[in-house]
């Protein structure tokens, strides 16, 4: 119950975070185990671009910082987690609300930490790519993500 309590205050506080709550975006669930997360994007004043669609700064902001937080929050303390990179593909204008959904499963922080235990390994890239879709599903832009990891040696010995 205490973990569900912290996942909803979490939300709560991205949803007024100003960074976050400038990309006109809303996140509407985080997993207790911070295995899933949701936003909302509408289309509103605040996220309509000159041509009255979604404007792609706000797609790319609503969804950017997830997949790090995420492996920062499931992996634990002893590993450095970074965003390394990005791109963007827009594939239909934004007319109405639009929505992402973010998850990762066991098996992959399970290869995550199997990857980085290796005595060679000093760092990886992991590759994640989030659609943002309309209420029937359609895609209006697809995100993929590069993050970095590696362990933190200080917090190993």
């Amino acid at each position: 119950m205490f973990d569900a309590l912290r996942a909803r205050l979490y939300r709560i506080a991205f949803n007024l975070f100003p960074a976050y709550r400038g990309t006109g975006a809303r996140v509407t669930h985080i997993d207790p185990d911070w295995r899933e997360i949701r936003i909302e994007l509408p289309l509103s004043w605040r996220t309509r671009n000159y041509v009255g669609t979604t404007f792609g700064g706000s797609m790319y902001a609503a969804v950017d910082p997830f997949y790090m937080i995420m492996l920062l929050k499931t992996l634990g303390d002893e590993y450095v987690v970074w965003d390394k990179e990005a791109e963007i593909r827009f594939k239909k204008p934004g007319r109405e609300t639009l929505y992402a959904r973010f998850t990762l499963s066991d098996a992959e922080l399970e290869a995550i930490r199997a990857e980085l235990d290796r005595p060679d390994a000093e760092s990886i890239d992991r590759h994640y790519t989030v659609d943002l879709v309309d209420a029937t599903g359609e895609v209006h832009a697809t995100v993929r993500k590069t993050i970095y990891v590696t362990t933190d040696q200080s917090k190993k010995a």
